[in-house]
């Protein structure tokens, strides 16, 4: 489905009172082409548990894993959880098994951090170079 803005919208398959979650995918073309049948095979694996075993940071001890499950309550937030297919590497198109983890929001939030906040870096500094080139454009009219 596309969005207003371009963004492609992918069902994240939870249901809940006749309602469908959806996670925005910014761009499809990175991702495999048999992108739900990969995630349906990584939502088996995890058995509806979040498969983080430490990766954000909060499981301090070792192979210990989340304790949050799918379309539940979640524990340590309001709402409930919802299980998103995380890419240790960030690469879309790295979809081997190893590369994944089901995590659930908080743990997958927290696992990306670093990363989210390294674009937005990057964002906020081509939106600055690109308001002083017209900046410099209208200055030299």
């Amino acid at each position: 489905m596309k969005l207003e803005n371009g963004e492609c919208e992918m069902a994240a398959n939870v249901r809940d009172n006749n309602s469908v979650f959806r996670m925005p995918i910014k761009d499809m073309s990175r991702y495999p082409s048999n992108w739900k049948e990969i995630r349906k095979r990584i939502r088996e694996r995890s058995g509806g548990q979040c498969e983080c075993e430490g990766e954000c940071g909060l499981h301090s001890h070792p192979k210990r894993r989340c304790t949050e499950r799918h379309n539940r309550p979640a524990q340590y937030a309001k709402g409930k959880v919802v299980l998103t297919c995380a890419h240790l590497n960030h690469d879309p198109s790295d979809c081997r098994d190893e590369n994944l983890r089901d995590m659930c929001q908080r743990c997958h939030l927290r696992y990306d951090t670093a990363h989210h906040q390294k674009n937005a870096r990057a964002t906020r500094h081509k939106k600055r170079a690109l308001a002083d080139m017209f900046e410099r454009a209208s200055n030299d009219a």
